[in-house]
């Protein structure tokens, strides 16, 4: 059966209550564990996908964000986090607890297809096993590697042992079946069109893909376990610039900054939350037009022209956001409760810069319009390759550009609204042709409407009274949360729902924090878009997902 034919009804999005879903789940429900921003209810290791079916098909719980795992003292836990794509704010928690000495839960994965990586994730890093997951083995560490890193009982000094078989065909069972024409190729890790370093094992049957396994874990660098050992005031905001490190900063340093202030309940100035929104959108200007050039490149290889050209667009957006940040790609501009500094001074030449820039936008966008997605070339690769249906898409937990070039209307900045977004006028674009091109054309509409943001953000600083120019709120120095409060927020990124998990322990450090890369979720999805297309096809359909895999293996 197919996952479009398994998929249940659309459920029409209503808000509900936590004793709605408690009366829901009947006796599944072991106990409450309520979250900051969710209602959380624990149920048993051997119940999981019962519970997880009922939210999905009978409360429309449709979206399943993130999954984290952790360990206790007294024993280990797993937490899906689920949203729903009608409404992201109506949210629920299922927290699943396993003894210290059998840490094994049900799967979700026949429920939500994005488990299939989170608990592979989850059993790789902290040592949580789930029953009937379809490949239960590492994916981010060799699956010889010794112990679970974000275990209490993990031994970092401890030698690890990755055997060198130098004389060993690595393809000796893959070269070419028996029964036909199937053979083994590598795509990556060290090629250009795999965005970083991914390694795609690919199974070919003539010149047909009909399977792609994206091998990740090349470029982990332990940023949840370095954010754990560091403290919320001030040693954390200079990491999320590097997740996704090639253009989207000030959109993760936003994550952190989100879930942050609604743990310590800091409240920001109205006239930093316009700056904030100024700089996000201008990140993500200069996201899409990496993302636009390097797809170009993968289609038809046209590096002189249309590459060029967005990178000479993209560092105009740079330019800008180094006046305001005074740095160029890792900026650690925000922070906790607002902004470091105002706007450069003098002021009116920085909204001259910001505003040539946004004149020049159309006529650059008319060229690439010209030069890209009304070019016949790319027309035949990309119309009609890399579909990815709605139904799938959601079952994968895809989200940004990815998910609305598969019509999915889903935007956390209108939806779950922060910073000054709902008090603007924009919209969100939407393409329902499922394909490469309806992702290329979501991401080149939201240029457009960036600039509108960016536009309205500079008419009201402009405007706005030297005297209430207040750039940050009154922040303690030290932040030290409530034992066991914890909470989940999202933003939305350049590449999609960016969200942060973070449990705190009374002390001035998390003692978890999770990060939901969108990246690590659309990435799922590259089998479903390339099995039955040929190898031009897979490239484009990789290229298309826009990932960057520091934040993927994050």
């Amino acid at each position: 059966m197919s996952l479009e034919e398994s998929e249940p009804d659309t459920v029409e999005s209503a808000r509900t209550t936590a004793e709605e879903i408690e009366d829901l789940l009947g006796d599944y429900v072991l106990d409450r564990d309520d979250h900051l921003n969710a209602p959380g209810f624990v149920v048993r290791p051997d119940e999981v996908q019962d519970v997880l079916f009922r939210l999905r098909d009978e409360a429309g719980y449709d979206h399943l964000s993130c999954v984290t795992a952790q360990e206790y003292e007294d024993r280990y836990e797993s937490i899906y986090h689920l949203k729903k794509y009608d409404d992201p704010t109506d949210e629920v928690s299922v927290v699943v607890p396993t003894p210290v000495d059998d840490p094994v839960s049900q799967s979700a994965e026949p429920v939500y297809r994005t488990a299939d990586w989170h608990e592979r994730e989850a059993y790789d890093l902290v040592g949580i096993e789930y029953d009937d997951h379809p490949d239960m083995r590492r994916i981010l560490l060799p699956e010889t590697w010794q112990g679970h890193p974000l275990g209490q009982d993990y031994d970092q000094d401890r030698p690890q042992i990755v055997p060198l078989r130098e004389h060993a065909n690595p393809l000796e069972e893959d070269h070419e079946s028996d029964s036909g024409d199937t053979m083994f190729l590598n795509i990556g890790p060290h090629h250009p069109a795999t965005h970083g370093v991914l390694h795609l094992k690919t199974v070919l049957d003539g010149e047909q893909v009909v399977d792609v396994e994206s091998d990740i874990g090349y470029l982990h660098r332990c940023e949840e376990q370095i954010c754990q050992q560091s403290t919320y005031r001030y040693q954390i905001m200079p990491y999320p610039d590097r997740w996704d490190y090639i253009s989207a900063g000030l959109l993760n340093e936003w994550a952190y900054a989100r879930v942050a202030e609604d743990l310590a309940d800091i409240e920001v100035p109205e006239y930093a939350q316009v700056i904030r929104t100024m700089g996000a959108e201008l990140c993500r200007i200069a996201a899409h037009m990496l993302a636009v050039g390097t797809f170009a490149l993968d289609v038809y290889g046209d590096f002189t022209a249309i590459f060029m050209y967005a990178v000479r667009d993209r560092e105009k957006t740079q330019s800008i956001l180094e006046e305001l940040t005074g740095q160029r790609l890792m900026f650690n501009y925000f922070r906790l409760g607002g902004v470091v500094w105002d706007l450069p001074e003098p002021r009116e030449d920085f909204f001259e810069m910001i505003r040539d820039f946004l004149d020049d936008l159309p006529e650059a966008l008319e060229e690439y319009h010209d030069l890209i997605s009304a070019n016949e070339i790319l027309q035949a690769r990309t119309i009609d390759t890399g579909v990815l249906p709605p139904e799938v898409a959601k079952s994968y937990g895809a989200t940004g550009p990815v998910a609305r070039g598969s019509g999915i209307d889903y935007d956390l900045r209108r939806d779950d609204p922060y910073g000054y977004y709902d008090e603007l006028d924009w919209d969100v674009p939407v393409e329902d042709g499922c394909d490469n091109y309806s992702r290329l054309l979501v991401r080149l509409r939201e240029v457009e409407e960036s600039a509108k943001i960016i536009e309205q953000c500079v008419d009201l600083l402009e405007d706005w009274p030297e005297d209430e120019r207040t750039i940050q709120s009154n922040v303690p120095r030290t932040i030290r949360p409530d034992d066991d409060t914890e909470v989940y927020r999202a933003v939305e990124g350049a590449k999609g729902e960016l969200g942060i998990y973070v449990r705190a322990d009374g002390t001035e450090k998390p003692a978890r924090f999770k990060i939901r890369s969108p990246c690590f979720s659309n990435l799922q999805t590259l089998p479903e878009m390339s099995n039955g297309e040929y190898i031009p096809d897979l490239v484009a359909a990789l290229g298309s997902l826009d990932i960057v895999l520091g934040e993927v293996d994050r």
